[in-house]
């Protein structure tokens, strides 16, 4: 039943982040936890890559917020 009041743009956008949140885990998290033995290193290191992910996100969105603008200052 909650389905049903799910748009389609809610979906997307979660399929999109979850895709996301994968690829980050994959390719910038997996590397820093296996790079160190020691317990508090690893700890340390995937604390530290959440600053790459912010970095990511936070780029993401100016560059969606710059094309939102585009099209729509020039409508």
């Amino acid at each position: 039943m909650y389905m049903a009041s799910l748009s389609a743009e809610t979906i997307a956008i979660g399929a999109a982040a979850g895709a996301c949140a994968m690829a980050w885990a994959v390719f910038i998290l997996a590397p820093a936890w296996t790079s160190y033995g020691r317990l508090w290193e690893r700890v340390a290191a995937s604390f530290l890559t959440l600053f790459i992910l912010a970095t990511l996100l936070g780029i993401g969105v100016v560059v969606g917020l710059a094309i939102v603008w585009a099209f729509t200052s020039n409508a």
